[in-house]
């Protein structure tokens, strides 16, 4: 099986406080590669998020996507490449409308003369894939939180990504909307071959979604496996889930 990401010994330092410390792992590039990570805050997870990006640029340990080195790259090189995100805290551009908020994602690819129509028609494909269809001319300002976190993901898939990073994409929504959310990151996960790493605080979300987990404590790999196998880890249990993760056994 082809590997997509490979983190070899990936650690950031900040002064003398230590981030992330020495983690590896890997992601194949196959249906239904869906890698979530879990850990309390602080635990290091958007640094790695932000090392994997070139937002930072790892202390020590090696990033390989697609069989090329790509740590120390600026986050747009690394997005051309094929890695895009989202982020904790939804970022927009406030003042654009939904359908011109996607067509930023376009400009990333190259001119072509019929660049016009061929970007018309994929910015419908996706405003419809995220249900933003009758929001297309709203100001992004105006939106809901959970439209706002739709837009964002729209627009990064108009880069046309191999591997999509997930930070806290379901924070703040409701149980109906988580389920809905997961719907959508299933089909752009096995319908549009997209990997996805997801880091996430919901924990039926993330059990739910993802066929491996890696579990972060002050910085450090505790445990990786099956949702399965980490609802039942007793270190994870006593670092982070608590006793109610049984319920997901």
């Amino acid at each position: 099986m082809q590997t997509l990401l490979e983190v070899k010994d990936l650690r950031k330092e900040f002064g003398g406080v230590v981030a992330v410390k020495d983690l590896s792992f890997t992601l194949e590039v196959r249906p239904g590669s869906r890698l979530g990570i879990i850990g309390p805050n602080g635990a290091g997870k958007t640094t790695t998020f932000n090392m994997i990006t070139g937002t930072f640029k790892p202390t020590a340990g090696i990033i390989e996507f697609d069989g090329e080195r790509i740590d120390g790259l600026k986050p747009h090189k690394i997005c051309k490449k094929g890695i895009v995100r989202t982020f904790q805290i939804v970022r927009v551009f406030p003042n654009l409308t939904v359908y011109e908020h996607v067509l930023r994602g376009a400009i990333v690819k190259k001119f072509s003369p019929d660049h016009k129509k061929r970007w018309g028609d994929e910015i419908e494909e996706m405003l419809e894939l995220t249900d933003l269809q009758r929001s297309r001319n709203v100001l992004a300002k105006n939106l809901t939180t959970v439209q706002k976190k739709r837009l964002e993901l729209a627009t990064v898939l108009m880069t046309k990504p191999k591997l999509l990073l997930l930070d806290e994409l379901m924070a703040g929504l409701n149980l109906v909307e988580i389920e809905e959310t997961l719907k959508l990151l299933r089909k752009i996960n096995e319908e549009m071959g997209i990997a996805l790493i997801v880091v996430e605080h919901v924990m039926k979300a993330v059990m739910d979604l993802c066929e491996r987990i890696i579990v972060l404590h002050y910085g450090e790999k505790i445990a990786e496996g099956s949702p399965h196998e980490i609802a039942n880890n007793e270190e994870v249990i006593k670092a982070y889930l608590g006793e109610e993760a049984k319920y997901y056994a």
